[in-house]
Parts: C-alpha cells; sequence; structure tokens
C-alpha cells in the first residue's frame, strides 16, 4: 500500500497542475488569434494534458481500484503529453510533415511499449517518461539552437524539465515536492518562452507581409497615395510618375488641386467628406488632371478610409486611363465623322436632331431648321474624272461651306454628295433667302483644285422643327423631300419643306409593300363608266376603271398607285389581271345579254410595248370565247409618242386581231397630224383639260379643229371629263360623236353597270 500524500507533496501537486492549466489556456489563446502558429494549439494542448498527471499520481497513493486506474490515466496522460510535445516542437522548428509524422510513430510506439510494462515493472515505467522527456529536450535544442532567442531557451527548459522528473523516483514526499515545484518553475519559464516565441514570429510575419506588401505597392503600374486632410503621407512611385514628380516632397495636395477647375476642387471635397463622415465605405469617380508639366490625363480614382500610423486618413487608388480614354475618343470620333472630310457625318446630325427634337417636345428649346444640301449633277464629276478628284471637290466644297457659314452653323457631311446644318427657325423665309443669296455667291466662284477649276451648283431643301416634323427621322426626311423638290429649279435654289413631306418616303414604302401583297391577294375590282353616243344619248360602251380595296383605306383610285406598280416592276402582273377582269365580266355580261357594248380597258405603256402583248390578248379572247370587238384597249398619247415605231407595230397586230384601239388623253403631249397619219388607232379621246374651258370660244376652236382632223382621218372622237350640259353641248357641235363623264353616270359598280346595260337592251328591243 502507498503511503498517503503530505501536504507539501499536495499543495507542488496543486500549484504544478494550475501552472500547466495556466500556461496551456495561455498558449490556446495565443492560436485562437493567431491560427499559424500552430505549435501553439499543440503544446496548448500537452500542457492541459500535464494539468492531470498531480491528479494520476494522487490517484495512484490511494488504495484498491483508485490506485489502478490512476496508473493507467498517468500512463495515458504521458502518452498524451509526450506525443503533442514531439508534435509541437516540431512545429515550432518547422519541421516537414513527414518528419512530425514520423516522429509521432515513434513516440506512440516507444510508450506503448512503456505501457506494457506497466503491470510488473512499476519503477522502469516510472522512470520511462522523463527518460523520453529528456530526450525530447535534447531533440529539441538540437532544432531550435538556431532560432530566435525565445525558441532557443526552449531546448534547454524541456531537457531540464525531463531532467527534473528523475526526482520523482524517490520515494520521501519532501523530494516529490521538491521536484514538481522545480517542475512548476520550469513550466512558468518555458510557457513564456512559448508565448514570446509566438508573438516574434507574428512579428515577423506581420513584417513579412509589409515588406510583402511595399513592395508590391513600390512596384504596381497603379498610384496609390494616402492623405489626411490637404496633408500626403504616402505616394508610391506610380503615382509621382503620374503626376511627374521625382519624390513625394516635391508633391504637394494643395498644388496639384489648385490647378483643377473650381467645380472639380469642390466635387473632390465632397468626395472626402462623404468618406471621412462615414456616408460611403468607397467612392469611385474620375476626370481630367494635369501632370507637372502642364500634359492634362484622364484619370479614376477608387478612395476608402483607413489608418495610418494610428491616424484618420484616406487611401486612394489613381488608374491613369489616358491612352483608354484617348482611344475611346479617337473611336468616337471616327464613329461620328466622315473620313474624307472630317466633318461631322449623318450619325452625328440624327444625335443632335434626337436630343435638340426631344428639348423642343419637353418645351426646353427653341424651334430650329434642318438645311440639307446636295451636289447637282455631281455624278458627272466621277464619270468624267474618276472618283479621286470627286473626292477632292467634295473636301473643298466642305472646307468652303465652313468658311461661309463660320459660326453661324456646323457643317456635316451626311452623304456621297450631300451636306447639312442646323439653324434657328426665326425668320425661316428671310434666313433662307439670305443664306440662297450667301451660297449663290459662294458658288459663283469657281472650286479651286491643284490642276482644276470647278463651278458648281446646288440644291438646299429647309425643314423646321416642330412646324414641319416633330422627330429627327420626320424632319430629314422633310428636308430631303424639300431638296429634291429644289432640284427641279436649274441653278441653285432653295425649297421650303412642307408637312407632308415628313411622310413622304415613308407613305410610298408602304404603298410598294402593300401593293405587292395586294397582288397576291388580288385586292383589286373594276368600276364601269357608261360612254353615250352624243346625241342620242344611248349606251354604246364601258370604260373600266381600276380600283384596289387597300385595307385601312377603302377604294384606291389608278392614279395613286399606277405609277407605283410601274416604278416597281410591278405593272405587267397588276395589268394582266385587270384584263383579265374585265374579259371575265364581258363573258357574264355576254351570257346575260344578247347585246353587250365594247369594255375600255386602259393599258400601260409598260404592256403595251411589251412584244408578247398582242399574243396575250389573243389568249385572253380564245380562253373567254370572245369576239375581238368586244374589248377595246386605250393607250395614252405620251407613251405613244414617246415609243412611236414599236407602239405602231403593237397596234397593228393587235388591229389584225380585230382589237380596237384608242388614243386617251388626246391633246396634252406631241400631238401632231403625223402622229395619227401614223398609228392604226380607231378613236381619238380628248382629254378632259380640253373638255373643261368649254364652251369657251377658244376652248370650242381647239376641240372642232381637234373633230375635223380626226373625221378627215376617219377616227371616231370621244369627249371625255363632260361634267354639264353646256360642256356637252359645245362638245356635240363642235363634232365629238360619243360623251363621257360625270353629267351621265360615275364610275359604276358592278352592279348598276349591269342595270345600265340591261335598261340599253330593253330600250333597243322596244325600237325594235
Amino acid at each position: 500500500m502507498m503511503p498517503a500524500v503530505g501536504p507539501a507533496l499536495l499543495y507542488s501537486l496543486l500549484v504544478n497542475s494550475a501552472v500547466s492549466l495556466i500556461i496551456g489556456v495561455a498558449l490556446l489563446l495565443v492560436w485562437r488569434h493567431h491560427r499559424r502558429q500552430r505549435f501553439t494549439f499543440d503544446l496548448g494542448l500537452a500542457h492541459l494534458v500535464q494539468v492531470l498527471v498531480p491528479l494520476c499520481l494522487l490517484a495512484v497513493r490511494s488504495s484498491g481500484a483508485w490506485s489502478a486506474l490512476g496508473q493507467a490515466g498517468g500512463m495515458v496522460c504521458t502518452v498524451a503529453y509526450t506525443g503533442l510535445m514531439v508534435v509541437g516542437i516540431g512545429g515550432l522548428s518547422q519541421w516537414s510533415v513527414a518528419q512530425r509524422e514520423w516522429l509521432v510513430l515513434v513516440a506512440l510506439l516507444a510508450l506503448a511499449g512503456l505501457a506494457a510494462l506497466v503491470s510488473g515493472l512499476a519503477l522502469l515505467t516510472a522512470s520511462l517518461a522523463p527518460i523520453f522527456n529528456t530526450l525530447v529536450g535534447v531533440v529539441a535544442t538540437r532544432r531550435l539552437w538556431r532560432g530566435h532567442n525565445a525558441e532557443r531557451l526552449v531546448g534547454p527548459l524541456l531537457l531540464a524539465l525531463g531532467l527534473s522528473q528523475f526526482g520523482a523516483l524517490a520515494e520521501p514526499d519532501i523530494a516529490q515536492a521538491w521536484q514538481l515545484s522545480l517542475g512548476s518553475v520550469l513550466r512558468v519559464a518555458l510557457g513564456l518562452s512559448l508565448v514570446y516565441a509566438a508573438l516574434e514570429r507574428s512579428t515577423e510575419e506581420i513584417r513579412r507581409l509589409r515588406d510583402r506588401y511595399r513592395r508590391l505597392i513600390e512596384h504596381s503600374h497603379q498610384g496609390v497615395l494616402v492623405r489626411a486632410g490637404d496633408e500626403l503621407l504616402y505616394a508610391n512611385a506610380a503615382v509621382l510618375e503620374t503626376y511627374g514628380y521625382e519624390n513625394q516632397a516635391q508633391m504637394s495636395l494643395p498644388g496639384i488641386e489648385r490647378a483643377l477647375p473650381a467645380v472639380e476642387r469642390e466635387r473632390l471635397r465632397h468626395h472626402m467628406r462623404q468618406l471621412q463622415n462615414g456616408e460611403v465605405d468607397e467612392i469611385d469617380w474620375e476626370g481630367v488632371r494635369v501632370r507637372r508639366d502642364g500634359t492634362p490625363m484622364w484619370l479614376r480614382f477608387t478612395a476608402w478610409r483607413t489608418l495610418w500610423d494610428e491616424r484618420p486618413a484616406t487611401q486612394i487608388l489613381v488608374t491613369n486611363q489616358t491612352a483608354q480614354h484617348d482611344a475611346t475618343h479617337a473611336l468616337l470620333h471616327q464613329a461620328m465623322h466622315d473620313d474624307l472630310t472630317g466633318l461631322p457625318n449623318r450619325a452625328a446630325l440624327l444625335q443632335q436632331l434626337r436630343e435638340r427634337c426631344a428639348k423642343v417636345a419637353e418645351g426646353e428649346g427653341g424651334a430650329f431648321g434642318l438645311v440639307l444640301l446636295g451636289v447637282d449633277r455631281f455624278k458627272l464629276f466621277n464619270e468624267a474624272h474618276g472618283h479621286s478628284l470627286g473626292d477632292e471637290v467634295l473636301k473643298a466644297l466642305g472646307q468652303a461651306l465652313q468658311r461661309e457659314l463660320g459660326g453661324d452653323a456646323q457643317v456635316m457631311r451626311i452623304g456621297a454628295d450631300e451636306f447639312a446644318w442646323l439653324v434657328t427657325s426665326d425668320g425661316a423665309l428671310p434666313d433662307a433667302a439670305a443664306l440662297v443669296a450667301r451660297l449663290r455667291h459662294l458658288l459663283r466662284q469657281p472650286m479651286v483644285l491643284r490642276h482644276h477649276r470647278f463651278f458648281l451648283d446646288a440644291s438646299m431643301g429647309m425643314a423646321l422643327c416642330p412646324d414641319d416634323a416633330g422627330d429627327a427621322e420626320a424632319l430629314l426626311r422633310a428636308a430631303n423631300a424639300a431638296m429634291h423638290v429644289a432640284k427641279r429649279t436649274p441653278g441653285t435654289s432653295m425649297a421650303l419643306a412642307e408637312a407632308r413631306f415628313a411622310l413622304g418616303s415613308s407613305d410610298l414604302l408602304a404603298q410598294e409593300q402593300a401593293l405587292r401583297t395586294a397582288i397576291v391577294q388580288r385586292q383589286f375590282s373594276l368600276h364601269y363608266q357608261p360612254k353615250v353616243e352624243a346625241w342620242s344619248g344611248r349606251l354604246i360602251g364601258f370604260e373600266a376603271l381600276a380600283r384596289w380595296q387597300r385595307p385601312g383605306f377603302g377604294p384606291v383610285g389608278p392614279g395613286e398607285f399606277i405609277a407605283t406598280a410601274e416604278r416597281t416592276g410591278l405593272i405587267g402582273e397588276l395589268g394582266e389581271m385587270l384584263l383579265r377582269l374585265a374579259f371575265e365580266q364581258v363573258k357574264v355580261w355576254r351570257d346575260a345579254f344578247d347585246r353587250v357594248v365594247p369594255v375600255a380597258v386602259n393599258v400601260s405603256p409598260l404592256q403595251m410595248l411589251d412584244g408578247e402583248f398582242p399574243r396575250l390578248v389573243t389568249r385572253m379572247l380564245d380562253e373567254h370565247g370572245l369576239p375581238p370587238q368586244a374589248i377595246t384597249l386605250e393607250l395614252t398619247e405620251s407613251a405613244a409618242v414617246a415609243n412611236l415605231d414599236l407602239a405602231r407595230d403593237q397596234i397593228l397586230q393587235l388591229r389584225r386581231l380585230g382589237v380596237e384601239v384608242a388614243l386617251d388623253d388626246f391633246g396634252t403631249g406631241f400631238s401632231s397630224l403625223n402622229m395619227l397619219r401614223s398609228l392604226p388607232v380607231h378613236t381619238v379621246k380628248i382629254d378632259r383639260g380640253l373638255i373643261e374651258p368649254l364652251p369657251a370660244p377658244d376652248a370650242l376652236a381647239v376641240v372642232r379643229a381637234i373633230c375635223q382632223l380626226a373625221t378627215a382621218l376617219d377616227l371616231q372622237v370621244i369627249a371625255e371629263g363632260v361634267e354639264n350640259e353646256a360642256q356637252a353641248d359645245a362638245a356635240r357641235q363642235a363634232g365629238c360623236q360619243v360623251l363621257q363623264g360625270e353629267l351621265f353616270a360615275q364610275p359604276l359598280t358592278l352592279g348598276e353597270a349591269g342595270d345600265w346595260l340591261s335598261e340599253s337592251v330593253s330600250d333597243l328591243m322596244r325600237l325594235t
């Protein structure tokens, strides 16, 4: 039975446990704040395990099961303590992971062997722990001797602590008490050394990080400066180079800021106040700054609050974006300017128009005018001298316009031979007249090039905002339409836009697209205007007049879509459709009535000049089983005159088929006796422009002369556009055999024309 623990030994045990606890907790707290100091965690756990060793010794001194439990607990604590000490010292000496794991394995195997001896060799078991702790001290002394001062003490202190543990083998309590007291002192010294070593390690790491940060900042291409109020606390090499200073002493914040405009200075002060008052954590801005030598540059700034030597300060990151800013502006300039003349281009004009139109709409800006100028017959320069010389002419004209308009307007080139500028609209007409006079005077002078002298004419169109149009695109369309109107006047001229010009081009495009759809969907029909015998009023024929049932517009007359069909090449398809509608209706009437009057169909010049047109008429007659006399074809005089030889051949082929041809709108073109003799037509229709003045004597004389000429050539004469009895009487007296016009009937729908035809057949039957 082991002797009871005396007071001195008990006191020493408690002090030893308290010291181990304090050291262990202190090391763990160090690790909590400095996680990179891993050795403090391992050594702190080792000291916390050491707290249990004196308690196990007290249990061993007890009797019964407590003694065995104390021996087992003491062995476990010894194993854990030794293993953690080995791992901790390995971390402190910066052994590799493989070395540390090897040491742990050796320590565990050795202590496992120690545990195996517990049962029978108590003295050997008690002596193995001091032996291994002493060996750990020897290894630590060897490994840590080249470290810091505090680390050098760790090895000898561990060695002394291991040697002191041999005193625990002595039996008297007083010897063990002295050994425990010495161990407590050594543990305090060891704990202080370890804490100081951790502090040195942390200080070294902070110094290393600070040096790394300083190297990064000093070699950074971005400028970094720290300021407190107007005092410059730090400026790296990049920011000194950006502002053109050799060292920080030369750089003065008040001096730099004095070179800024007042608005920029106030803006900078506002940013600094926001940061220092805590209104924002970080703020960005950019702007123009000036180098020490006066060179402008574009800088971007990012600032946040910081501490500098325990002083509140502002750290600012400075990025020189001068190259990027200049490149962006160069791209924008290129996108908004003409390559040839260097003048603003169409994109720039549209941008200005949108901005100014928006201000006018919001009531913030005054009315203004847009003037477009197009060089007349400019294509001749390129065709006669080549595009290079044409480019020289345009450059010279652009420079001349800039000189002439000067500060009154900014000249822009918006097309191949078109220029534009904006003017105020006050007194638009006087301003326009004065402008034309100035430009006429300018263009009277030749454009002098290196080897040529050219005189130019130009046409100008002016559109006013908001009078003529309220948005940029519509205003541009209106001015362009006015310019094309001005081109009809020879020489340099100007035309003012009308409100309808803003919609003209878009309406034409919409009409062209709708016309293509209408032909596919067969949105066309025919109305029929009666032709009556001059003296009896008897129905002798109809003229088929086309109507387009355009969705959203109602019936549209041929005057509004035939020209579009001819311009777009749709007239052939449309003309064939209308001709087929007439043939189909004549077939229906022929089947319904015994007597059918002929139906006249207007033929486009493009149809009549098509060599296949006579074959088309023949095919349709055969398809519908109609005689040639059932259809009359009407051709305008102007079309016949323009292609007299071809028209003669085509009409002759039709006459051979038995199809009669009438010359429409006679008297408005180049009427001549030779033309009437040359064309094998059957009928002449006098234009309504000659019938309208009747019964005026001069008009009556003209109509009578035409009738006499037609009678001599055995031609029938029709007067179209007869609107009242006076005109009808005069036309009869002049010699017209057939009358047509609103006096007798408006163009009739299909049902109304059928009623006329039915009544005419009934009248004829009564007479016979």
